[in-house]
Protein backbone atom coordinates (compact mmCIF):
# COMPACT_ATOMS: atom_id res chain seq x y z
CA UNK A 1 0.00 0.00 0.00
CA UNK A 2 2.61 2.52 0.54
CA UNK A 3 4.96 1.29 -2.37
CA UNK A 4 1.53 2.33 -4.24
CA UNK A 5 0.89 5.70 -2.53
CA UNK A 6 4.15 6.78 -3.32
CA UNK A 7 4.03 5.86 -7.12
CA UNK A 8 0.81 7.92 -7.23
CA UNK A 9 2.01 11.38 -5.08
CA UNK A 10 5.15 11.22 -7.51
CA UNK A 11 2.41 11.23 -10.40
CA UNK A 12 0.29 13.92 -8.84
CA UNK A 13 3.89 15.70 -8.30
CA UNK A 14 4.57 15.30 -11.86
CA UNK A 15 1.16 16.80 -13.14
CA UNK A 16 1.40 19.90 -10.62
CA UNK A 17 4.49 20.98 -11.64
CA UNK A 18 3.19 20.87 -15.51
CA UNK A 19 0.12 22.53 -14.75
CA UNK A 20 -0.21 25.54 -16.59
CA UNK A 21 -3.55 27.00 -15.78
CA UNK A 22 -2.82 30.22 -14.30
CA UNK A 23 -0.67 31.60 -17.57
CA UNK A 24 -3.44 30.18 -19.99
CA UNK A 25 -5.93 32.41 -17.67
CA UNK A 26 -3.60 35.40 -17.78
CA UNK A 27 -2.69 35.34 -14.19
CA UNK A 28 1.46 35.00 -14.35
CA UNK A 29 3.91 35.13 -17.07
CA UNK A 30 5.51 31.80 -16.52
CA UNK A 31 4.41 28.67 -14.79
CA UNK A 32 7.03 27.26 -11.92
CA UNK A 33 4.85 24.98 -9.37
CA UNK A 34 6.60 24.03 -6.26
CA UNK A 35 5.85 21.24 -4.17
CA UNK A 36 7.29 18.68 -1.92
CA UNK A 37 6.95 15.87 0.39
CA UNK A 38 6.41 12.18 0.88
CA UNK A 39 3.03 10.11 1.02
CA UNK A 40 4.14 9.23 4.56
CA UNK A 41 4.13 12.32 5.73
CA UNK A 42 2.05 12.93 8.86
CA UNK A 43 1.98 16.53 9.01
CA UNK A 44 1.75 18.85 6.30
CA UNK A 45 2.50 22.50 5.91
CA UNK A 46 0.16 24.76 3.78
CA UNK A 47 1.53 28.31 2.88
CA UNK A 48 0.39 31.01 0.75
CA UNK A 49 2.35 30.67 -2.19
CA UNK A 50 6.15 30.10 -3.18
CA UNK A 51 8.55 32.86 -3.09
CA UNK A 52 11.06 33.93 -5.47
CA UNK A 53 14.32 32.59 -3.75
CA UNK A 54 12.03 29.04 -4.48
CA UNK A 55 12.10 29.85 -7.98
CA UNK A 56 15.68 29.15 -7.75
CA UNK A 57 15.76 26.21 -5.22
CA UNK A 58 12.84 24.73 -6.35
CA UNK A 59 11.65 24.14 -3.05
CA UNK A 60 9.05 24.95 -0.70
CA UNK A 61 9.77 27.53 1.81
CA UNK A 62 13.73 27.57 1.61
CA UNK A 63 14.40 31.63 1.79
CA UNK A 64 14.10 33.44 4.62
CA UNK A 65 10.93 33.20 5.58
CA UNK A 66 10.97 29.43 5.25
CA UNK A 67 14.45 29.76 8.09
CA UNK A 68 12.44 30.99 10.21
CA UNK A 69 9.67 28.21 9.76
CA UNK A 70 12.12 26.15 10.13
CA UNK A 71 13.51 27.72 13.54
CA UNK A 72 9.60 27.39 14.44
CA UNK A 73 9.54 23.68 13.82
CA UNK A 74 12.52 22.95 15.48
CA UNK A 75 10.99 24.44 18.51
CA UNK A 76 8.31 22.17 18.18
CA UNK A 77 10.56 19.35 18.14
CA UNK A 78 10.53 19.07 14.27
CA UNK A 79 14.18 19.16 13.67
CA UNK A 80 15.58 19.37 9.66
CA UNK A 81 15.93 15.80 8.84
CA UNK A 82 11.82 14.97 9.55
CA UNK A 83 10.72 18.44 7.56
CA UNK A 84 6.67 17.75 6.85
CA UNK A 85 4.88 17.68 3.24
CA UNK A 86 4.92 20.94 2.25
CA UNK A 87 2.79 22.74 -0.15
CA UNK A 88 0.77 26.06 -0.55
CA UNK A 89 -2.61 27.62 -1.70
CA UNK A 90 -1.43 27.87 -5.02
CA UNK A 91 1.93 26.46 -6.20
CA UNK A 92 3.63 29.32 -8.21
CA UNK A 93 5.32 32.64 -7.33
CA UNK A 94 2.75 35.39 -7.31
CA UNK A 95 5.11 37.94 -8.30
CA UNK A 96 5.27 41.23 -6.11
CA UNK A 97 3.04 43.31 -4.45
CA UNK A 98 2.50 46.42 -5.82
CA UNK A 99 3.30 48.38 -2.48
CA UNK A 100 6.91 46.62 -2.99
CA UNK A 101 6.32 45.18 0.60
CA UNK A 102 6.15 41.33 0.71
CA UNK A 103 4.93 39.30 -2.33
CA UNK A 104 1.22 39.33 -3.43
CA UNK A 105 -1.50 38.16 -2.55
CA UNK A 106 -2.88 35.42 -4.88
CA UNK A 107 -6.57 36.64 -6.25
CA UNK A 108 -9.28 34.33 -5.44
CA UNK A 109 -9.59 33.53 -9.29
CA UNK A 110 -5.96 31.97 -8.78
CA UNK A 111 -6.98 29.90 -5.51
CA UNK A 112 -9.48 28.16 -7.25
CA UNK A 113 -7.61 27.46 -10.40
CA UNK A 114 -4.89 25.37 -7.80
CA UNK A 115 -7.51 24.10 -5.41
CA UNK A 116 -7.94 20.94 -7.34
CA UNK A 117 -4.48 19.85 -6.42
CA UNK A 118 -4.13 20.93 -3.00
CA UNK A 119 -7.38 19.03 -2.39
CA UNK A 120 -5.68 16.04 -4.11
CA UNK A 121 -2.53 16.23 -2.03
CA UNK A 122 -4.48 16.36 1.35
CA UNK A 123 -6.91 12.88 -0.25
CA UNK A 124 -4.01 11.21 -0.91
CA UNK A 125 -1.11 12.03 1.34
CA UNK A 126 -4.09 12.50 4.08
CA UNK A 127 -2.17 14.26 6.77
CA UNK A 128 -3.20 13.94 10.61
CA UNK A 129 -1.89 16.92 11.25
CA UNK A 130 -1.91 20.17 9.19
CA UNK A 131 -0.67 23.85 9.73
CA UNK A 132 -1.88 26.68 8.17
CA UNK A 133 0.95 29.07 7.37
CA UNK A 134 -0.58 32.68 7.05
CA UNK A 135 -4.10 34.18 6.95
CA UNK A 136 -4.74 32.53 3.18
CA UNK A 137 -4.25 29.21 4.14
CA UNK A 138 -6.30 29.97 7.52
CA UNK A 139 -8.66 31.76 5.54
CA UNK A 140 -9.23 28.64 3.01
CA UNK A 141 -9.29 25.83 5.96
CA UNK A 142 -10.47 28.23 9.44
CA UNK A 143 -12.47 30.78 8.15
CA UNK A 144 -11.80 34.67 7.55
CA UNK A 145 -10.71 35.51 11.36
CA UNK A 146 -8.39 38.00 13.08
CA UNK A 147 -4.88 36.04 13.34
CA UNK A 148 -4.72 36.91 17.24
CA UNK A 149 -8.20 34.89 17.92
CA UNK A 150 -7.16 31.62 16.22
CA UNK A 151 -3.07 31.19 16.69
CA UNK A 152 -2.51 29.18 19.83
CA UNK A 153 -5.53 27.35 19.08
CA UNK A 154 -6.56 23.59 17.21
CA UNK A 155 -9.51 22.66 15.76
CA UNK A 156 -10.21 18.93 14.58
CA UNK A 157 -11.58 18.79 11.23
CA UNK A 158 -12.01 15.96 9.00
CA UNK A 159 -9.84 13.54 10.84
CA UNK A 160 -7.17 15.81 11.27
CA UNK A 161 -5.96 18.95 13.16
CA UNK A 162 -5.81 21.94 11.92
CA UNK A 163 -3.10 24.03 13.70
CA UNK A 164 -2.81 28.09 12.30
CA UNK A 165 0.40 29.88 12.24
CA UNK A 166 1.41 33.56 11.74
CA UNK A 167 3.42 33.92 8.78
CA UNK A 168 7.56 33.83 9.34
CA UNK A 169 7.67 36.40 6.67
CA UNK A 170 9.80 39.09 7.84
CA UNK A 171 7.17 41.71 5.92
CA UNK A 172 4.70 40.95 8.62
CA UNK A 173 4.54 43.12 11.48
CA UNK A 174 2.28 40.97 13.44
CA UNK A 175 5.07 39.33 15.52
CA UNK A 176 6.02 43.01 17.09
CA UNK A 177 3.29 42.52 19.48
CA UNK A 178 5.02 41.04 22.85
CA UNK A 179 1.24 39.12 23.73
CA UNK A 180 1.24 37.88 19.77
CA UNK A 181 4.83 36.40 20.75
CA UNK A 182 2.99 34.51 23.12
CA UNK A 183 0.57 32.96 21.09
CA UNK A 184 3.25 31.61 18.79
CA UNK A 185 4.94 30.29 21.52
CA UNK A 186 1.73 28.97 23.09
CA UNK A 187 1.11 27.49 18.87
CA UNK A 188 4.31 26.04 18.49
CA UNK A 189 4.33 24.25 22.37
CA UNK A 190 0.74 22.99 20.70
CA UNK A 191 2.06 21.29 17.55
CA UNK A 192 4.59 19.48 19.63
CA UNK A 193 2.37 18.10 22.21
CA UNK A 194 -0.06 17.01 19.10
CA UNK A 195 2.90 15.42 17.05
CA UNK A 196 3.94 13.73 20.26
CA UNK A 197 0.19 12.20 20.46
CA UNK A 198 0.93 10.74 17.12
CA UNK A 199 3.62 8.98 17.89
CA UNK A 200 2.26 7.69 21.01
CA UNK A 201 -0.74 6.33 18.68
CA UNK A 202 1.67 4.72 16.30
CA UNK A 203 3.90 3.14 18.88
CA UNK A 204 0.64 1.14 20.56
CA UNK A 205 0.20 -0.06 17.06
CA UNK A 206 -2.78 2.29 15.77
CA UNK A 207 -5.33 -0.38 17.24
CA UNK A 208 -8.75 0.99 17.06
CA UNK A 209 -8.89 1.92 21.22
CA UNK A 210 -5.36 3.55 20.38
CA UNK A 211 -7.19 5.62 17.75
CA UNK A 212 -10.46 6.72 19.12
CA UNK A 213 -7.90 7.88 22.13
CA UNK A 214 -6.26 10.00 20.07
CA UNK A 215 -8.93 11.81 18.71
CA UNK A 216 -10.62 12.15 21.96
CA UNK A 217 -7.58 14.01 23.31
CA UNK A 218 -7.33 15.95 20.13
CA UNK A 219 -11.03 16.90 20.76
CA UNK A 220 -9.86 18.16 23.91
CA UNK A 221 -6.91 19.98 23.61
CA UNK A 222 -8.93 22.03 20.69
CA UNK A 223 -11.19 23.01 23.21
CA UNK A 224 -8.28 24.06 25.70
CA UNK A 225 -9.48 20.88 28.46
Amino acid sequence: MVAKNLRALARLHARIRACAKCVDAGYLPSAFPIVAGRATDRVMIIGQAPGAVELTTGLPFSGRAGAELRRWLAQAGIDEEHLPYRTSITKCFPGKAATGAGDRRPSPSEVALCAPWLEAELALVRPRIVLLVGTLAIDRFWGRVPLSDVVGKSRVDGGRVLIPLPHPSGASRWLNQPENRRRLRHALALVGRTVRGLDIAAQRGRSPSATHRFRRLLELRSKGL
